[in-house]
């Protein structure tokens, strides 16, 4: 079936489109509701770097499992594709996903809008709740990375490595990386990648989707631009994800439901003074899960997606 576009956004091929805003273009993709026009939209938000292709499982799934009422659309970070933009700041980001959902909202009145963000895109979507309450029905944050993040084992650990000058340098360095195999400068991402193949049969479709998200990575390793907007965003959020809005947020826990990684070393232990203030009556909207990682998009989308759907159907959208 064909894709169906909004008015704002410009398509490309099969689901993919661009969104222009102020600041400049991005990635989207895009899933059409089965009726006319959707009870509800899924908006999400990518964490860092925001290449939508390694979330498309973990979209079709929910897509397939609600299409009849929902239309899904993830909506790019802008520079992280290296297409044209003016700010790729972490306000620009913000921002970015205001305007989204603000087209959202004017494309259809009438729908209810479901925020979801992983990890800093966590994050982005609560300030999106702050920006425009009235909007956002509810919010699904996987894996967020929502207070503290300099103050957590990767944290620590990294960010030296985000610090100017060394995103500019870093990207003239993907230069002379471009002919070193992506599984010497990504070696526990190959790990997964590699444990997983062996499952795969040669003309799959998750072998395909595989191949692609090494294509994907390519990209990216290949793009001094978006090797900057990476990095640089990665400097804003240990600056600027420090304290919580602890009554913003238990103003609007109704709305939240977190998904987490038991361990996870983008988050520590700062989860528990989050989660703790939900009662024990809404323990349904808050999921640790020990089989999951911060990048559950590479081997659990389904199961993520899965929870999701459970969420989604509990809201009687």
């Amino acid at each position: 079936m064909a894709t169906d576009f909004p008015p704002f956004l410009t398509p490309l091929t099969g689901n993919e489109a661009i969104f222009t805003t102020k600041f400049g273009t991005t990635h989207s993709m895009w899933w059409n509701c089965s009726q006319k026009t959707p009870d509800a939209v899924f908006l999400f938000i990518p964490g860092n770097p925001g290449l939508l292709e390694f979330y498309t499982p973990f979209l079709e799934s929910i897509h397939n499992e609600n299409g009849c009422f929902l239309t899904v659309w993830a909506a790019g970070h802008l520079g992280h594709r290296g297409l044209p933009c003016s700010d790729y700041s972490l306000a620009a980001q913000v921002e970015n996903a205001i305007q989204a959902i603000d087209a959202v909202s004017d494309a259809f009145p009438r729908a209810r809008i479901v925020v979801s963000g992983h990890s800093v895109g966590a994050w982005i979507a609560l300030q999106v709740l702050k920006a425009r309450p009235a909007d956002s029905t509810q919010l699904f944050l996987l894996c967020p990375t929502l207070t503290n993040i300099a103050d957590t084992p990767n944290g620590r650990r990294l960010s030296w490595l985000f610090r100017p000058p060394l995103p500019t340098i870093i990207s003239w360095l993907s230069y002379l990386m471009r002919p070193i195999p992506l599984s010497f400068v990504f070696s526990n991402w190959y790990c997964v990648i590699e444990s997983w193949s062996c499952f795969m049969k040669p003309k799959s479709r998750l072998f395909s989707r595989t191949v692609l998200q090494i294509a994907i990575l390519r990209g990216l390793v290949n793009s001094p631009s978006a090797i900057i907007a990476c990095l640089s965003m990665a400097h804003e959020e240990m600056n600027t994800i420090r304290e919580m809005d602890w009554v913003f947020l238990n103003e609007h826990r109704q709305r939240l439901h977190l998904y987490y990684a038991a361990k996870d070393d983008w988050v520590s232990v700062h989860k528990i003074n989050i989660t703790r203030l939900f009662s024990p009556e809404e323990a349904a909207r808050i999921i640790d899960n020990a089989n999951v990682s911060h990048a559950f998009c590479l081997t659990h989308s389904a199961e993520v997606a899965s929870q999701c759907t459970l969420w989604l159907r509990a809201l009687n959208l």
